[in-house]
């Protein structure tokens, strides 16, 4: 049974490879293992030691704890998830659309940002 830590660790994993670009394979080369174990650590099929997240992090030039970041309490309990839409990254259009956004030039982004956030106050 997959435990909610390794679930969120590896989904934070999949998030900061998604976020730099990289594919399950090429992590994996940079961590000395096969692209599968990277799949299942996204998953949270299998536990990630510290060793090996200490390497992921470097790899993916992510301080450990970016991994646990947004972990509670009652997500760390050993009890089936909610369900509840709390990590808005685990929807792919999302985190392409944030990527997107940080490759545009720092004064295009700043503009694009404010216009952002007048939309969102018109609905």
């Amino acid at each position: 049974m997959k435990h909610p830590v390794d679930v969120h660790v590896g989904k934070r994993v999949r998030h900061r490879r998604w976020m730099v670009g990289m594919t399950q394979q090429q992590l994996a080369d940079q961590v000395g293992i096969k692209f599968q174990q990277i799949q299942k650590y996204e998953t949270g099929m299998n536990r990630i030691s510290a060793s090996r997240l200490w390497d992921i992090a470097a790899a993916l030039d992510a301080p450990i704890s970016f991994f646990f970041e947004g972990l509670s309490a009652e997500d760390a309990a050993d009890q089936p998830r909610s369900g509840v839409p709390g990590d808005i990254l685990a929807d792919k259009e999302a985190l392409e659309l944030v990527r997107s956004y940080y490759a545009i030039p720092e004064t295009q982004r700043r503009r694009l940002f404010e216009l952002a956030r007048v939309l969102s106050d018109v609905v």
